[in-house]
């Protein structure tokens, strides 16, 4: 009863502490955003996220309220998923070879099928260049749904899942510095590097975070951001440079932050797209390559390379898990949604060609839920419902109590 009054008393403090709270908002923010695009006034709305902002002198910053989210707000995000990576690399779910390896091995297949079946559709044309969109497994939104499934997903493979979340998020870092950055300017690059030696002497000194560290981190956004490389990667340079056991004090202190303020934020702009009336933007080689990627390539490239491992027995399932779950989970994984939003805003610099990667993400995203959902409803009911096989009974005496 205690428990129901605080519940009724308090349901803001229980839903911002409920694992699956992130993933509803998420997608409650989504439909309100698509809701408003496409409404009317939808332009204007849309315009709000797109409008232009002017700097007076020579200052070199985000220049809309979009670019702004996606380069500065999104580097906490990084920061968050940064510190993450790190403390589960040195001490969690991938720290040592044997925790590491399936999890690892999982997310490089879930991001190279799925990155060959949209390259076979578009190979020769001038979509190419997005590959990397439905190389992506959203954390919060893969969890969320596997959180709202309940006992159907077993708890280890929810971790296996945050695990694999996590390297795809390390990964999908990686081919964004890489392949979706502008020019580079060296010269910029060479200041970043020394301004983020400084942010290491302090962590070599054991400088708790402070004012210092604050300061050398907006230098070091400032000075990436206008390097040529991906802006938001210095939240994860920033991560990696922080104390180890300083790690949950600062994740406890930004995780709200960012789930309930950074990511919705994100969301809304990046879902301000004006949807077709007609399913033409489906017939597109965008389309058809994201929409494979994510829903098929992801859960066929986690199960062929974890059942490869497994295999040559270098690495093993969860405990009390087995292959079957995993393919539900690798359709978990096919929920691509922030990181594959984020890498659309990088690969394509035609509005037209972004919106028609965004519905295809938001379709892909139904999808997966849906499949994943009735998977295990399947898998939960076939398991229910096994035929017991009756073995032959032995005639039993009565026993004599002795005594």
């Amino acid at each position: 009863m205690r428990e129901l009054v605080r519940k009724a008393i308090d349901p803001l403090k229980f839903f911002f502490n409920d694992s699956r709270s992130t993933g509803i908002l998420l997608l409650f923010c989504a439909i309100v955003s698509l809701i408003l695009s496409n409404t009317y006034n939808g332009e204007l709305y849309r315009s709000f996220w797109n409008s232009s902002i002017h700097y007076h002198g020579n200052i070199a910053l985000p220049h809309s309220n979009l670019k702004w989210i996606n380069d500065f707000l999104m580097a906490i995000f990084f920061l968050f998923a940064g510190m993450e990576i790190k403390r589960e690399l040195l001490d969690g779910e991938l720290s040592g070879f044997k925790k590491a390896i399936l999890p690892f091995g999982a997310a490089l297949g879930g991001m190279i099928v799925p990155a060959l079946i949209y390259v076979s559709l578009n190979a020769g044309s001038a979509f190419v260049h997005g590959w990397g969109i439905p190389t992506a497994t959203d954390i919060a939104f893969s969890l969320g749904i596997a959180s709202l499934l309940g006992k159907r997903v077993p708890a280890s493979m929810k971790i296996f899942l945050m695990a694999l979340a996590i390297i795809d998020d390390l990964g999908a870092i990686v081919v964004i510095a890489i392949f979706y950055g502008s020019d580079i300017n060296w010269l910029m690059l060479l200041y970043g590097l020394f301004v983020y030696s400084l942010l290491w002497l302090c962590n070599y000194r054991n400088l708790k975070p402070g004012i210092i560290q604050l300061a050398l981190s907006l230098i070091l956004w400032y000075i990436i951001f206008n390097s040529g490389i991906e802006a938001s990667i210095s939240g994860v340079l920033v991560a990696f440079a922080m104390p180890v056991n300083s790690l949950p004090k600062l994740e406890n202190a930004i995780h709200k932050i960012v789930n309930f303020i950074i990511l919705p934020l994100f969301v809304l702009a990046n879902t301000a797209i004006l949807v077709p009336a007609d399913l033409a933007a489906f017939n597109s080689p965008i389309s058809i390559g994201v929409i494979m990627g994510l829903v098929i390539g992801k859960p066929v490239g986690i199960f062929l390379f974890s059942k490869i491992m497994i295999k040559l027995k270098i690495a093993k399932l969860p405990l009390n898990t087995n292959l079957k779950q995993l393919i539900g989970v690798g359709s978990l994984a096919g929920i691509g949604f922030t990181m594959s939003i984020f890498t659309t805003t990088l690969a394509f610099a035609g509005e037209e060609y972004r919106d028609i990667a965004k519905i295809s993400i938001l379709a892909s995203l139904v999808l997966s839920i849906f499949l994943s959902s009735v998977y295990f409803m399947i898998l939960e009911r076939t398991k229910s419902v096994q035929p017991i096989i009756k073995k032959p009974q032995r005639k039993i005496y009565p026993q004599v109590a002795i005594g």
